[in-house]
């Protein structure tokens, strides 16, 4: 039976109101700047002679990988995510898809990424990314955010990760150079996230989450956040002196820490949720004005 065009223009909509709550818990956005970071490892790692094709199914690889950790996060968290404003519109919170449906689709992402990662990259990057997934879908959704105010600290490491997954897809080992981006992002992720807990303190309290704030009040986490803003622009100095990178990181890592700095020693003398949430998105401008930083000086070499 023929279609019309009309009946295939209305079909589209519908596919994709259908499909919109998939995309949501993937946390598009979010698993984009993982696939950036990791596209920077690859970037900065010794040339090995592969292909652009390869390198673009290993980065689309980890970037699955990334998704099915995130789509297991929401079926993980779907009751707490109910009772916070800042959540409760997910789809499964919203019971817009099922957890068995979110879990299916989950584990398919998972399997696509894997065969993705073994076929175009090799098996000491497909173990590790594997292990990043079980390091935020398990031990940190299922077991540190609900146990520890330190649960950011922790479980930062897996989402710090895909810098050194990017560089073992094209070199197949482990070296020192990525390590240093690991940490860079480790260090960048608790003044991150504790800017976010500030302003949705009342949030997190609700829904049982041990945030810093809540456990701890505001003003020790405004202090732990200077810590680790210094922290960060100390480790953000490490790639240039080891010979890594060249002035033009320097000189933007430089700017971009400075007003990091700037925003959090405001928000520790003097805060409202605004400033909370200002430092909060001008954190995800810093990571990746920051690693598009390690792209041009890459490109001016």
């Amino acid at each position: 039976m023929a279609i019309s065009v009309q009946q295939l223009g209305s079909a589209i909509p519908d596919f994709y109101v259908g499909f919109k709550p998939y995309v949501a818990i993937t946390k598009a956005k979010v698993v984009m700047m993982l696939v950036l970071t990791a596209w920077v490892g690859v970037a900065l790692a010794p040339d090995v002679g592969r292909s652009i094709g390869h390198q673009l199914m290993s980065l689309l690889s980890i970037g699955l990988i990334s998704a099915s950790a995130a789509a297991i996060n929401h079926v993980v968290d779907r009751n707490r995510d109910r009772k916070m404003a800042r959540t409760r519109h997910r789809p499964l919170a919203m019971q817009q898809l099922s957890v068995s449906k979110a879990l299916i689709f989950a584990v398919s992402l998972a399997v696509a990424g894997t065969l993705g990662l073994l076929l175009f990259s090799n098996w000491l990057c497909t173990v590790l990314t594997l292990l990043a997934l079980l390091g935020y879908a398990v031990v940190y959704t299922m077991f540190l955010k609900h146990m520890t105010p330190q649960n950011i600290v922790i479980g930062g490491l897996a989402g710090a990760l895909p810098p050194l997954l990017g560089w073992v897809s094209e070199t197949g080992a482990l070296a020192a150079e990525p390590w240093l981006l690991v940490m860079i992002i480790f260090a960048w992720t608790p003044p991150h996230f504790w800017a976010l807990a500030i302003a949705r303190e009342a949030d997190y309290a609700r829904a049982g989450i041990p945030m810093l704030p809540v456990t701890h009040g505001i003003q020790f986490t405004k202090l732990c956040m200077v810590v680790y803003t210094l922290l960060l622009a100390v480790t953000c100095v490490l790639p240039y002196l080891i010979g890594m990178v060249g002035y033009a990181y320097l000189v933007a890592a430089s700017i971009l820490n400075g007003l990091f700095i700037y925003l959090i020693v405001r928000l520790y003398i003097s805060h409202t949720v605004q400033q909370a949430m200002g430092v909060f998105r001008f954190s995800i401008w810093y990571l990746l004005l920051l690693f598009v930083s390690l792209f041009v000086d890459r490109a001016l070499v």
